[in-house]
């Protein structure tokens, strides 16, 4: 791995430290984030509700919002199909309490994956269908291209509205109401400012421009609705769906956590118990990527995620126990599957791709439900994007992940000839295809990689956000850097270069995987670390060495202890690696 960092000049640093009257350490990691102005980086620290924007803003809102406030006034029938991700779990629970919450009773669908496939499909309209037409029809997470889907429900006499965040492949829908700022022709600066939200961020524009208009109407339910209390389910899809945690998403997420940690919701505290989130913690955006999200996700990977709405709306505290436990027990299968794929795409890679610029994986036995997470595993490992595809009769059905500097929509664009359907975002796509195919498409794939990025994919590089001295790394600094959270896409934990740490006794390996170690600073204090995975790669004692670290809060025995978390090591003496 190669490390880098480029020195910021001293004074710049030193003016940006006094007029935002913090560190110089602060200060360069606000001026590495594009916050040079004292302004800026005092409302990036300090991210208020009062700077969301005005929701009639963005394209076609204020039409949906309009749409919904006539539903609600002739207590009209609506159906609202959710993807089964945790952006469109969250995205559906939001909206139906809403509604609820204003005398409707919504129908709520999930597709299943296994009978369904991906989004508004048929079948999945099909089962919505089977408790009656409703007057209104809303796809969350999904629809910006299911042209003919949208149609036919036209047809039948339902009106229609699809909120969504994925890029289109065609021209919008224009069969009916369509909230989606990727894809409106023209949209510009008007939708920029939400041009990163994902499903559930816009269902909360959505909400909130209901309640305005509801409001100006002096309806009693909209004065009694606060959403704010509704962020708790904001910052599960936005944190889980590797949105950019900046601009709005920041201050939705950065308040969502918060209201997490406090949530009322019982399906939302059987989840954390299952799954060993402590809320008197702190929630982090660690705890939902791994911890909840997984969970909730399990449940439509290997069955059907309407189990996972119905968690999240209900009040049944008995109900949402068992049903927190038979998400936890859909996890460990989940976890126990990918494992197993994991490990044979990994000898897969080995043996025969380690010199293709992409890699596309296909096994008939892998389950397409798991083969997201392992290709997000392997891209990692690997440094180069893949593709990882399962079994689904005559297709080959699956997920892609991506690297920085390498857009998947693009490198899929330019090899789609045989894809039955494909799409997402620049680091995460679904894919599927004829099995015979396979062979064709892995050299399209490899080659369009290639050319997208003129050559060979550059050795892994970890960016330091600044070099500390051991005795910089204390409990003032972390209460600086709190005010940096939450870490995410788009804004990633700062990782720190330490030079010169002589270990003086051996790390302790722990599980076999792990090791922790220790090291005194220059004053005798005594500093703490773990390493994760990497027991096969032990620094030396008595030798210095440079270490690039996180710095973490540690929660033990009711003690919050700082910790270094080891990303990587390498010899003092070392020259060289860009820095």
């Amino acid at each position: 791995m190669r490390w880098t960092h480029t020195p910021l000049p001293a004074a710049e640093v030193e003016a940006l430290s006094k007029r935002a009257g913090v560190s110089r350490v602060l200060a360069e990691l606000l001026l590495r984030a594009g916050l040079g102005d004292g302004d800026a980086a005092t409302a990036f620290l300090q991210p208020a509700l009062a700077g969301l924007n005005d929701p009639f803003l963005l394209h076609n809102l204020e039409a949906a919002a309009s749409r919904l406030r006539q539903a609600i006034a002739e207590r009209e029938q609506v159906v609202v199909l959710g993807d089964y991700d945790v952006d469109g779990v969250s995205s559906t629970a939001l909206l139906v309490t809403v509604l609820r919450r204003f005398g409707l009773n919504p129908r709520f669908i999930v597709p299943r994956r296994s009978e369904d496939g991906y989004g508004l499909s048929r079948s999945a309209i099909d089962r919505a269908l089977e408790g009656g037409r409703p007057d209104l029809f809303i796809a969350l997470d999904c629809g910006t291209n299911s042209h003919a889907e949208a149609l036919f429900l036209r047809e039948l006499g339902v009106d229609v509205m699809v909120i969504d965040h994925h890029r289109s492949k065609e021209q919008p829908l224009d069969q009916c109401l369509l909230i989606n700022p990727h894809v409106h022709p023209g949209a510009g600066d008007s939708d920029g400012a939400w041009r990163h939200l994902c499903t559930v961020g816009l269902v909360f524009k959505l909400c909130h421009g209901l309640l305005k208009q509801l409001r100006a109407e002096n309806h009693p339910v909209a004065y009694r609705i606060k959403l704010r209390d509704h962020l708790d389910l904001v910052a599960l899809g936005t944190v889980a769906d590797l949105v950019p945690l900046v601009g709005e998403n920041r201050i939705l997420a950065r308040h969502g956590l918060r209201i997490l940690q406090e949530t009322q919701r019982p399906g939302l505290r059987s989840l954390m118990d299952v799954a060993s989130v402590k809320p008197a913690h702190g929630v982090t955006p660690t705890d939902i990527s791994f911890r909840l999200g997984p969970r909730i996700n399990a449940s439509g990977r290997l069955a059907d995620a309407a189990l996972s709405v119905e968690l999240l709306l209900s009040d049944d505290v008995a109900f949402c126990t068992e049903t927190a436990r038979q998400l936890d027990a859909f996890n460990r299968e989940r976890q126990e599957i990918e494992r197993a794929i994991t490990e044979e795409a990994e000898r897969t890679i080995e043996n025969q791709f380690m010199t293709h610029a992409g890699v596309v994986l296909f096994a008939e036995n892998w389950h397409p439900g798991v083969v997201g997470i392992v290709a997000g595993r392997v891209t990692r490992k690997y440094n180069r994007p893949c593709v990882v595809l399962g079994n689904e009769g005559d297709l080959a059905k699956g997920s892609g992940r991506s690297v920085d500097g390498v857009n998947l929509v693009e490198v899929l664009g330019a090899c789609s000839e045989h894809l039955t359907s494909w799409g997402g975002h620049p680091m995460a796509v679904g894919v599927a295809l004829p099995k015979l195919h396979l062979e064709s498409f892995r050299a399209r794939f490899a080659a369009a990689v290639r050319e997208h990025v003129g050559g060979d994919i550059a050795e892994a590089r970890l960016d330091l956000a600044a070099w500390l001295t051991a005795e910089q790394i204390n409990e003032r600094m972390m209460e600086e850097l709190d005010g940096l959270h939450p870490f995410g896409q788009g804004n990633p934990e700062p990782v720190f270069g330490v030079r010169g740490v002589v270990l003086r006794q051996a790390p302790e390996i722990f599980k076999e995987l792990h090791f922790r170690f220790q090291f005194e600073d220059a004053r005798g204090r005594r500093l703490h670390g773990v390493a994760w995975k990497l027991a096969h790669r032990l620094p030396p004692v008595g030798r210095p060495v440079d270490l690039a670290v996180e710095l973490k809060w540690n929660h033990f025995n009711h003690r919050r202890l700082l910790q270094l978390v080891l990303i990587d090591w390498r010899d003092s003496a070392a020259v060289g690696g860009g820095e």
